[in-house]
């Protein structure tokens, strides 16, 4: 009998999971304003994106063309997947959070985006006319029940001794709360 005992291979190793502060987790998400957004065609042929965004407190906001591949990959499937590239060192892969999601396709005549426009809340992506062009759309993208990061949570010295176990994990419920809280 062979036994096995690559670490990643092992049926009785158990990967622990991180679990990152909500609150910080939301506060990098809110800082950031660049993903990779992918989407799925109707012919199950996967596409990726780098988009940049707004954030208004889980819930992120990219403006896009509507004739464009991601806006008619979203008519066609609104399950999406994000990830956020987090910086924490100037050299080296960075750390990043990444979830699925549901987008949804607005206008720019649709009231939540003429609400968030008329706040504020969508400058960093409306500032180059993108209101006033009619080719223009919004993809609302509402995480799932969990957001995953990885390296993050820990220390460095503990991402760079230890890479495979630096999966974490928040549920959207505490980053609402801690939303709400605020």
């Amino acid at each position: 009998m062979t036994h096995n005992t690559h670490p990643h291979t092992a049926p009785d190793r158990i990967v622990p999971v991180t679990h990152p502060n909500p609150t910080k987790i939301l506060g990098m998400i809110v800082k950031r304003s660049f993903a990779a957004l992918s989407t799925t065609s109707p012919a199950d042929r996967p596409h990726v994106a780098g988009v940049l965004y707004a954030a208004v407190g889980t819930t992120l906001y990219v403006n896009s063309l509507s004739a464009s591949r991601k806006v008619r990959n979203i008519e066609a499937n609104k399950h999406v997947a994000v990830v956020i590239p987090v910086r924490r060192l100037p050299v080296g892969p960075p750390s990043s959070i990444q979830f699925q999601a549901t987008a949804t396709i607005l206008g720019i005549d649709h009231h939540e985006i003429q609400a968030l426009a008329t706040a504020g809340r969508l400058k960093t992506i409306t500032s180059h006319g993108e209101l006033d062009n009619p080719e223009s759309c919004f993809i609302q993208i509402t995480p799932g029940d969990a957001v995953f990061t990885y390296g993050l949570g820990l220390s460095l010295v503990s991402l760079i001794r230890d890479p495979l176990n630096a999966g974490g994990r928040v549920n959207l419920s505490d980053m609402t709360a801690t939303e709400t809280e605020s």
